[in-house]
């Protein structure tokens, strides 16, 4: 019996290592690996830190959680889906109509272009 046991957790954590998503995840993280992949890429760097007072004063209906990373992220996420258009990916012109929303969110052009890449990788945009 206790080696079913163990089994039956070996189970449960191959499946969280699968989805790479901790319990600890905030809920808008879980339903959208974009968003996961632009909160980690700002929490790894530390972007939300240098961006506190602006988040505060203008991304606080998105922060549930009070995390700062996360609610930027979530404006960035939402600046993308407002202006993406159709088959934006390959086309410069387009990519620039993205960079810009993303500027607006940043105003840092080292982070647009690092985001960017990011953004341009996760098929939910």
């Amino acid at each position: 019996m206790a080696y079913e046991e163990y089994l039956k957790r070996i189970a449960e954590l191959v499946k969280k290592v699968e989805q790479g998503i901790e319990e600890s995840t905030p809920e808008p993280l879980k339903k959208s690996p974009a968003l996961r992949a632009l909160y980690n890429n700002l929490k790894a760097r530390g972007t939300a830190s240098m961006k506190v007072e602006w988040v505060a004063e203008k991304g606080a209906e998105y922060s549930v959680s009070g995390d700062p990373t996360l609610a930027l992220a979530q404006r960035l996420e939402e600046a993308v889906k407002r202006v993406r258009p159709d088959g934006w990916r390959g086309v410069q012109a387009r990519e620039k109509v993205i960079k810009a929303a993303i500027y607006e969110v940043l105003q840092d052009e080292g982070e647009v272009e690092r985001l960017f890449l990011i953004i341009k990788a996760q098929s939910e945009y």
